[in-house]
């Protein structure tokens, strides 16, 4: 069964979450002219962001992080973002240099090794090309949602991050009905690795597919224990706005 199938359903408020989304959106796009970014992962819910994005014109860039490690389809999306919405992604990578010496010294899959390799990695393919991206940018837009995890739960709609930029989290009430209905309605494309029970999708090596039941990110850094599953991008905040 195909994901759309499995987990899109209206619910409740729906248009009301989706309008106090794109509120959220354009009142940031005017409050940061010219100085926001989406970032996405390229999950379900970065499509959806980029389709409200591309759908009513807001001026707020398109950017994507590629570790080097992402799944061949989840790369896949970048063309089709470009012919469906007209918007070029913005691709950052980690630094060439750093990842061979990386490599050359804990192997390719040093993840597996411990939490201290597997943040390492996550700061050399992710924190740091994050860094590069936000330069000269003082908001930015990401998907979390306060269903997606216990670490979550308490995400807002808006804060100050550390670095002391507005984050913004439009998608921070919806449920993953909400997420998959928006797909639904409107013919999102999105990634197919949805369709084989990957709800979170990260790099290949750190990301599998969820059994029944299971929390939506129990597929990323499943063999860690007792652990708080987060790559290091999204740091405890300074201040809610």
């Amino acid at each position: 069964m195909r994901a759309i199938e499995l987990h899109a359903r209206p619910t409740a408020g729906f248009d009301a979450r989706v309008d106090a989304a794109l509120a959220l959106l354009r009142a940031a796009a005017e409050a940061h002219p010219g100085r926001i970014v989406q970032a996405s992962s390229l999950g379900i819910e970065g499509m959806v962001i980029t389709d409200l994005i591309a759908r009513h014109r807001l001026p707020i860039a398109v950017a994507t992080l590629d570790t080097g490690m992402l799944h061949p389809e989840t790369l896949a999306l970048l063309p089709r973002i470009a012919a469906r919405y007209g918007v070029d992604v913005e691709v950052v990578r980690p630094a060439a240099t750093d990842v061979v010496r990386f490599v050359r010294r804990h192997g390719e899959r040093p993840m597996y090794e411990s939490v201290e390799l597997r943040s390492a990695c996550c700061e050399i393919r992710k924190v740091e090309p994050m860094r590069r991206l936000l330069v000269g940018r003082t908001a930015w837009v990401t998907g979390l949602r306060r269903a997606q995890s216990a670490e979550r739960a308490a995400v807002p709609s808006r804060e100050i991050g550390a670095d002391g930029r507005e984050k913004l989290y439009p998608l921070a009430d919806w449920s993953l009905a909400d997420v998959w209905h928006y797909v639904a309605e409107h013919d999102v494309p999105y990634n197919e690795l949805h369709d084989r029970f990957y709800p979170s999708i990260g790099c290949a090596p750190c990301t599998r597919a969820v059994a029944l039941g299971e929390d939506e990110r129990a597929g990323r850094w499943w063999w860690e224990q007792g652990t708080a599953r987060e790559c290091g991008l999204h740091a405890a905040p300074r201040a809610r706005v």
